[in-house]
């Protein structure tokens, strides 16, 4: 049998590597800390230092250990390698790692069936809650799951726990630490009636199993003599034990990370393992990748001038980065009057760069928190600019991917060669709810509508590299991406927390709400919290490889007064941006958004609350006002029109918008269009039939295109 080294030229594996990347690559043994800026190839080189490893005869690639923070950046790693030559590298995330030795020594260790873990601790916190008499909200819940996971990662139990939480003042949901304590208690209760853990728990009995089985720990150390960690300064005190029971006395360890991206504090993680590297291995090497072959020099000069020469982490970092790539346009900072013109300002430009050819998956909208997300999609809404809100569900997870799948599985056996492979996965992506044109809007039915295509382009793609595939290799080739979670480009721009796009990048990257309260978050109350804040920035401005658009409001709402100033992060970087820091958005006094007036009802003048009352002119407890004949009418031509275009009825127009149409009743195009919820695009394709309808010309159960 032919070994994997002796199929490997390892001189040529240096080839295309900077000097810095060859020296990580060229030590494949002992213990060696990469501190890698942002952008500057740091799994090129931990990956061809595994697979020099391999070549030179160093290690066999099924003793070493590759882990790294989630299952995107692990599936990349065994695709890279693969690409080597190199197979049987375990490249994992901790808690898949954990996972795996948990379920195969559970019987030796325990005995009879491990435990499930859950998805979730929103179910068993609510029940742990309820037993105390304790009254959460959603929020509440959240805030307490999330407290459960930081006692975890930090290694507190309930008895250990209050009083940490009493000395770092923390307070969740309004539970003193005794409470927060005893409900810990509790949901652990729960959890064991259940026989179900958390990912955490994953961690901790892993821990716990080889920590009091000498045995077990033996086989792993049998097992794994050789590790690399990626994103080193994420680990939280409950990874880096498990680290350091899984090494045992070995030495072969290689970290890599940034200190200049450590963002998640609040998870219990800290750079202090990655600076403090050198103290715990002396004799470890220490290497720098400074080389930015990510961004252009515009956007890494600025990157550098807000981080400044020293992190807050010790004044140890990468160093400062040193762009590889050719120039481009400089980043620009933009001041508008409040959060609504920011948003629209930023649609307007996404819109100039899609109309400049540039895809809508290369172009990403970032923002401090999720909240910011809410104004910034409806103005793409209006725009009719298709999006996706990444942070949320993993694409194979989707239902409407998952359901196609075992769909394109079913269709296997009929593929008797006869159709292109593109239109034989279409015909069977109709049954999913694909069409060949996306629904109008966005929101979830376009999303579903984008997962669905982003399966019939990897089809397209995967013909294009091998004319003879016929759909059984499809299915292989998801499956494959299924299980290294390497999802097919989905075609929209990407709307992303600054924390959701660590390890992300795009040609035009859109950095809004840079603002103080915001860029440094108002709860940035310590010096740590605000140099936090401030790498938190950093991560955002290095996402960007081309283009980069900075922009902040001077009020939350139209017509306010602006209270709020340009963050204090981009003063070192008012000359590179074209304009003061400290600049206040400009406002002519005839542009001055004057603050409306409330609405009130039409038939009893109370004022009127919501969204949907505003938009038909009265309250909901006031009787309806239109014509009940002529409002079954326009209901039934949109359950017809909406069942002809295969898209939900609310997607042609919503229950409020259908309500105001009938109230009103426009005579013309000028008077529909007034109508909130009616814009340009719903005015080409449904004004003359609505109009047609509420004349009384219309058959509402004819033809809906018709009228």
């Amino acid at each position: 049998m032919v070994s994997v080294a002796a199929t490997l030229d390892p001189d040529r594996l240096l080839g295309g590597l900077d000097p810095e990347q060859r020296e990580v690559a060229t030590a494949p043994l002992g213990p060696m800390v990469v501190l890698a800026g942002a952008g500057t190839g740091k799994t090129r080189a931990i990956t061809h230092r595994i697979a020099y490893g391999v070549a030179s005869g160093a290690y066999p690639p099924d003793r070493v250990l590759a882990v790294t923070f989630t299952a995107r950046a692990a599936g990349e790693m065994r695709t890279r390698l693969r690409d080597l030559g190199v197979a049987g590298v375990q490249a994992r995330t901790f808690h898949a790692a954990a996972l795996r030795q948990l379920q195969y020594f559970w019987p030796q260790a325990v005995g009879g069936p491990p435990p499930t873990v859950v998805a979730h601790k929103a179910p068993a916190v609510a029940e742990a809650a309820g037993r105390l008499h304790l009254r959460l909200d959603r929020a509440g819940l959240r805030d307490v799951a999330a407290e459960i996971e930081w006692a975890k990662v930090s290694m507190l139990t309930a008895q250990t726990y209050a009083a940490r939480a009493r000395a770092q003042r923390r307070q969740v949901a309004d539970l003193d630490a005794t409470a927060m304590a005893r409900l810990m208690e509790t949901y652990h209760e729960v959890c064991s009636e259940r026989h179900v853990i958390d990912f955490e728990d994953v961690l901790l009995l892993t821990v716990g199993m080889l920590d009091e089985h000498p045995q077990i720990a033996a086989a792993v150390h049998q097992q794994y003599r050789h590790f690399v960690v990626d994103e080193y300064q994420d680990v939280n005190p409950l990874q880096q034990r498990l680290l350091e029971l899984w090494r045992g006395q070995r030495q072969d360890v290689c970290v890599v990370g940034d200190p200049a991206q450590s963002i998640y504090s609040f998870t219990g993680a800290s750079a202090d393992h990655l600076l403090g590297f050198t103290r715990h291995y002396p004799g470890a090497r220490r290497v720098q990748l400074v080389r930015n072959y990510r961004s252009t020099p515009q956007v890494v000069h600025l990157a550098n001038l807000v981080l400044g020469p020293r992190s807050a982490s010790g004044g140890d970092r990468a160093g400062e980065l040193v762009a590889q790539s050719a120039d481009g346009p400089a980043p620009t900072l933009t001041s508008y009057a409040d959060d609504e013109a920011e948003a629209q300002g930023t649609a307007d430009a996404v819109s100039r760069l899609l109309g400049e050819g540039v895809p809508p998956s290369e172009i990403a909208v970032l923002f401090r928190t999720n909240s910011q997300s809410e104004v910034i999609e409806n103005a793409l809404a209006r725009a009719d600019i298709p999006y996706l809100v990444r942070g949320g569900e993993r694409f194979f997870s989707r239902s409407e991917v998952r359901n196609a799948i075992l769909l394109l599985r079913g269709a296997v056996r009929s593929d008797d060669g006869g159709s292109p492979l593109g239109d034989l996965v279409r015909h069977v992506l109709a049954g999913a709810g694909w069409g060949p044109e996306p629904p109008q809007g966005s929101g979830a039915v376009r999303e579903r509508w984008e997962s669905l295509q982003a399966l019939a382009l990897l089809a397209d793609s995967l013909v294009a590299q091998s004319p003879q595939a016929r759909l059984g290799d499809l299915v292989v080739e998801l499956d494959r991406r299924a299980a290294e979670q390497h999802a097919p480009t989905v075609q929209g721009i990407t709307l992303a927390s600054l924390h959701a796009a660590k390890g992300l990048e795009w040609d035009a990257v859109f950095l809004v709400g840079c603002s103080e309260g915001l860029l440094p978050i108002t709860l940035a109350d310590t010096a740590e919290r605000v140099e936090e804040e401030r790498r938190l920035l950093y991560v955002g401005l290095t996402r960007a490889r081309r283009s980069l658009q900075i922009s902040w409001a001077g009020a939350r709402n139209p017509g306010a007064r602006g209270t709020r100033s340009v963050s204090r992060f981009l003063a070192p970087a008012a000359g590179v941006l074209g304009a003061p820091a400290s600049a206040r958005p400009a406002r002519r006094r005839e542009g001055r958004r004057k603050m409306a007036p409330p609405r009130t009802c039409r038939t009893c003048s109370a004022i009127l609350t919501s969204a949907a009352e505003r938009k038909i002119g009265r309250c909901s407890d006031c009787p309806a006002t239109y014509d009940e004949a002529v409002f079954e009418s326009l209901r039934e031509w949109r359950r017809r029109t909406a069942q002809e275009g295969s898209v939900p009825a609310y997607v042609v127009f919503t229950d409020a918008t259908l309500v105001a149409i009938a109230e009103r009743a426009p005579t013309d195009q000028e008077g529909l269009a007034q109508i909130s919820g009616v814009g340009q695009r719903k005015l080409d394709l449904y004004g003359e039939a609505v109009l047609r309808i509420l004349s009384g010309e219309a058959d509402p159960a004819g033809p809906a295109g018709e009228g």
